[in-house]
């Protein structure tokens, strides 16, 4: 598998199927979905508009849910599928040196914020039903991968 590129490249999403996932703060459920998507989403310092719609794009596209033969055919429209998004700017640790993480890659808060909310606008706006966690909050996120299936997303 290739490595991943630097941080701060671009806009970063690990992308998970599931039949279920909810996300808890302070034992509060702040967001619950069956069937979907659970998309972890990192921002990186530079990334504008055009990243999120693209991110967007490719999220509500991705055809891996089985269609009648159990080929992965199918979007989320087509299974009315959910989506579960939170905030990870861990998503942006870097290791290479070390053993604690650097996150000098991830986009600060007030970078980070706007494209996040920007983010789960243009899902809505896809006509996706979608959750959400709390940005900068500790977060309990369950979830049942289903496949599993798993994608790295990203967009320098």
């Amino acid at each position: 598998m290739p490595p991943l590129p630097a941080a701060g490249c671009g806009v970063r999403a690990v992308v998970q199927r599931v039949s279920r996932a909810s996300v808890t703060i302070g034992g509060r459920v702040t967001g619950s979905i069956g069937a979907g998507f659970v998309v972890l989403l990192g921002v990186a310092p530079g990334d504008g508009p055009d990243h999120v719609t693209w991110m967007a794009d490719k999220v509500a596209g991705l055809r891996v849910f089985p269609d009648e033969q159990g080929k992965m055919n199918r979007d989320l429209a087509a299974v009315a599928g959910g989506v579960l998004v939170v905030s990870q700017f861990t998503l942006y640790g870097d290791v290479s040196r070390g053993r604690r993480p650097s996150f000098v890659g991830a986009a600060p808060p007030e970078t980070a914020v706007p494209m996040y909310e920007a983010f789960i606008h243009a899902l809505k706006e896809r006509g996706l039903q979608v959750q959400t966690g709390e940005f900068g909050a500790m977060m309990q996120v369950e979830l049942v991968n289903d496949g599993p299936v798993t994608l790295i997303l990203e967009r320098p």
